[in-house]
């Protein structure tokens, strides 16, 4: 399966009057396992005005306003942000209204390339300014992906430790929640080719990554630990998470950019965390309103419909959030259907969600 990026790099050019589109790395990747969000290049991603917020209540760009009592940041450099723009341009307003079921919820940001040291730094700036918590995703480890539609990452070892500690300086001491590389842990598991010394190299990367995130007291970090329908033995993946510096982090995170539903990833998780002296974990809920197609229905699947809102308050001990880290309405990749390349915005697909 795979997960594309959506477009990211255009936010290293803001201007007082533009800002560039959110939500992924610029090369065009993201993970395999459930969904996509590959990069939209920045320069054809159109320009959403910069939102200028202020305070709690303050507009986080056209009609987007901070959610009241919202743990974290709505931001108008996403996607679905951009789209609503374009919708209300031409005077479409029926389809942006029904669009603001996914731009008026925070949404995770996606890194993947050079230009995410200034994507860190602005987006972690415009949340603090309105008092709310941005989640990122760094994805950029080598050999992402396998190599697949989400091809990419840093060249090596040394090129990826430098990447993390730019991310780290730029976010200085402003608060974040930070999820280390989907699919990474995954892939070492399955039939992916990253065993011995290169899954030893990957742990180790993934380990100085947490560690260096963790050196603030305001990040928390999440490694990924996959989803509750990809085949592996939870007991090799408690041990990998340990390998990878699950001692660390905060906790993990679960079925990013999947579709299982909430309960299956509270038992994956809760039999994943017991394994792991009750490490918590969140769960990525963007898309898991009506759970799974089927087992292996990860592209663009169609009938699903959004899952709970991100909130930091799931009433469910051991989860800390449920967060929407796929970022809704960009395309899984291209399936054979038609469908647009991974990661770029549909809006066919995007509103179905809505509307499901």
């Amino acid at each position: 399966m795979g997960f594309r990026l959506a477009a990211g790099a255009a936010l290293l050019g803001l201007t007082a009057g533009i800002a560039g589109c959110g939500g992924g790395p610029a090369d065009g990747s993201g993970p395999d396992r459930g969904g996509d969000s590959a990069v939209v290049p920045a320069s054809t991603a159109p320009g959403v005005p910069a939102g200028g917020a202020t305070g709690g209540g303050a507009t986080a760009g056209p009609g987007l306003a901070q959610l009241p009592g919202q743990t974290f940041y709505v931001s108008d450099q996403t996607s679905a942000a951009q789209q609503l723009v374009t919708l209300r341009g031409q005077g479409r307003s029926a389809e942006a209204d029904a669009l603001l079921g996914i731009a008026a919820q925070p949404s995770s940001q996606w890194l993947g390339d050079q230009a995410a040291k200034g994507i860190v730094e602005q987006v972690s700036r415009r949340a603090a300014a309105v008092g709310r918590t941005p989640v990122f995703v760094a994805y950029s480890i080598p050999h992402r992906d396998c190599g697949l539609y989400s091809a990419g990452g840093a060249a090596d070892a040394a090129a990826y430790r430098a990447w993390i500690t730019g991310l780290v300086q730029a976010l200085g001491d402003r608060k974040a929640w930070v999820v280390l590389e989907p699919d990474a842990i995954a892939h070492t598991l399955d039939t992916c080719g990253v065993k011995g010394t290169a899954a030893a190299e990957r742990y180790g990367l993934l380990a100085f990554a947490a560690q260096e995130f963790k050196k603030s007291p305001h990040v928390r970090v999440y490694l990924d630990a996959g989803n509750p329908g990809w085949a592996q033995d939870p007991s090799e993946m408690a041990d990998a998470l340990r390998k990878s510096g699950i001692a660390v982090a905060d906790g993990f995170a679960v079925n990013v950019a999947n579709f299982y539903s909430t309960e299956r990833n509270a038992a994956y998780g809760a039999e994943l965390s017991a394994a792991l002296g009750g490490k918590p974990f969140v769960i990525d809920t963007s898309r898991n309103g009506n759970g799974p197609l089927s087992g292996d229905a990860w592209c663009n699947p169609p009938g699903r419909k959004l899952g709970a809102p991100p909130t930091a308050n799931t009433g469910r001990p051991g989860v800390d959030a449920y967060l929407w880290i796929k970022n809704p309405g960009e395309s899984d990749g291209e399936c054979g259907r038609g469908e647009p390349r991974a990661g770029e915005f549909w809006l066919p697909y995007a509103l179905g969600l809505v509307r499901a």
